[in-house]
């Protein structure tokens, strides 16, 4: 689970974490490469888009599509490109897709969704099934995945660096079907050499060490961390050990820059120094405390220290809207997890029942989803009670 409210935060971190990888060849900028494989078919697309008009649609390809009632006209409006191939293994991929169970109506979607797909040649494809059968159950599963996330499943680069980290997540003690998520979620982490994934793994394992950390507990402290947040493989070993520096020289013991780690749930890797540097100084200045009771409050909500100034801003000014006041927010700092939306929806609701939260507590608004909805059914509860007098009179019937 990701921290409250940090969902949209979440992708302009993985943004920046891109931007600063490695991909499976040395020397390569990962950003750059992996636009490569993540729009595969926009870079493939803009070799032929000088020419489009020029060019005429694959006649075979179309019948095959047609014949497969697959809707042309979707891919001719969002990847046209495709259908200018010369080659193409329609046919082919269909029948591998029904060999290992999908349905006409599956297979249909597949290639309106990833009309790419039809592009590889069945070796390709061949080659992608033997692979993720290595952590899928059975074909059922992989053809399962394979309708959820198409992309992911024909995205066939740098297919032995995919074959040598499923290999290393399994003897990491990572289970299969956590291993399934990252493929279909964060495949970027198996374009990268296996090398570069074990020498992260190792960085990690020695900073839990030397924050304190226990030998007993360090493999489940890691295989926690990977299963809440795989990007932090795409993190250099170099910007790992600069942001725990950063902690620790603004005042974090060893135990409170771990504890910060496991709150954060390795989100901590996706930042710099910079910009917690900014986040802190911002929070300082806004609630008027001096370094102690800044530290204080950013164990207590790790947002502080996580989301950019511009976002804290954004939340604070949300906060104050609805007349709660600074002092409100020092107290009760997790609300700035919450998006200005939630804490406005939140607010209407509690006001609905005459709970008054300008003069409340912040604790009945924070919280995730199922905690407030929690608190605000004790309120209702609490309101529509009838109060018991225990000297009125009882009204008897004879």
């Amino acid at each position: 689970m990701m921290l409250r409210g940090v969902t949209l935060g979440t992708k302009n971190r993985f943004t920046i974490l891109l931007a600063r990888s490695q991909y499976c060849s040395p020397g390569l900028i990962f950003s750059s490469v992996w636009t490569e494989v993540a729009n595969r078919s926009f870079l493939i697309h803009s070799t032929y888009t000088t020419d489009t008009k020029s060019r005429e649609e694959n006649k075979k390809t179309i019948e095959n599509l047609y014949s497969l009632s697959v809707d042309v006209k979707k891919i001719r409006r969002l990847k046209e490109w495709v259908l200018l191939r010369d080659v193409a293994y329609v046919k082919e991929v269909a029948d591998i897709l029904q060999e290992m169970g999908a349905d006409e109506p599956a297979v249909a979607s597949i290639l309106e969704r990833c009309p790419e797909a039809i592009l590889h040649t069945p070796a390709e494809v061949n080659s992608q099934r033997t692979l993720w059968q290595l952590v899928c159950q059975n074909e059922k599963q992989l053809i399962k995945l394979i309708e959820q996330f198409p992309e992911s499943f024909f995205t066939t680069q740098c297919h032995e660096n995919q074959k040598a980290n499923i290999l290393f997540f399994q003897e990491l003690g990572l289970k299969n079907n956590i291993i399934t998520r990252f493929l279909t979620s964060a495949p970027a982490i198996f374009y990268n050499p296996v090398e570069k994934n074990k020498n992260v793994i190792e960085e990690l394992q020695r900073n839990y060490l030397s924050l304190g950390g226990s030998d007993a507990n360090m493999k489940i402290w890691i295989l926690k961390l990977l299963s809440q947040n795989p990007f932090i493989l795409l993190n250099s070993s170099t910007a790992i050990q600069e942001n725990l520096e950063f902690l620790r020289t603004n005042d974090f013991s060893d135990h409170e820059v771990l504890q910060l780690l496991s709150k954060l749930k390795g989100f901590i890797f996706q930042l710099t120094p910079t910009t917690m540097q900014e986040s802190m100084l911002f929070s300082k200045k806004v609630f008027k405390c001096n370094d102690q009771e800044l530290k204080r409050l950013v164990l207590k909500c790790p947002a502080l220290l996580y989301y950019p100034v511009p976002v804290l801003e954004e939340r604070l000014e949300g906060l104050l809207k609805e007349g709660i006041s600074i002092a409100q927010i020092r107290e009760t700092p997790m609300v700035l997890e919450l998006t200005t939306q939630i804490v406005q929806y939140r607010v209407k609701k509690l006001s609905a029942l005459g709970y008054d939260i300008k003069s409340g507590t912040l604790e009945s608004l924070n919280g995730t989803k199922k905690d407030f909805e929690v608190n605000y059914g004790k309120i209702q509860s609490k309101k529509e009670r009838p109060i018991f007098n225990p000297v009125a009179p009882l009204n008897i019937e004879d």
